[in-house]
């Protein structure tokens, strides 16, 4: 079985937001993860101008006639 639980590495610590349901001794995995690669804010509007759509978009494809 998995279990992911956040924590914070500080100076040589690992401070666990919550305590592991297990009560055995277990290996354990930890994954650093730099924030400024996963914690990016995205522009809304940023593909703004890059998309077009065309005014017959919702239009029935002539492909698919006889399955309408």
């Amino acid at each position: 079985m998995l279990t992911t639980i956040e924590g914070t590495y500080d100076n040589g610590v690992i401070f666990l937001n919550e305590k592991p349901l297990l009560q055995k001794k277990t290996k354990v995995l930890i994954t650093f993860l730099d924030e400024s690669t996963f914690l990016k804010k995205r522009k809304a509007g940023g593909l703004a101008g890059q998309i077009n759509i065309t005014d017959d978009f919702n239009d029935p494809i002539d492909d698919l006639k006889e399955y309408m």
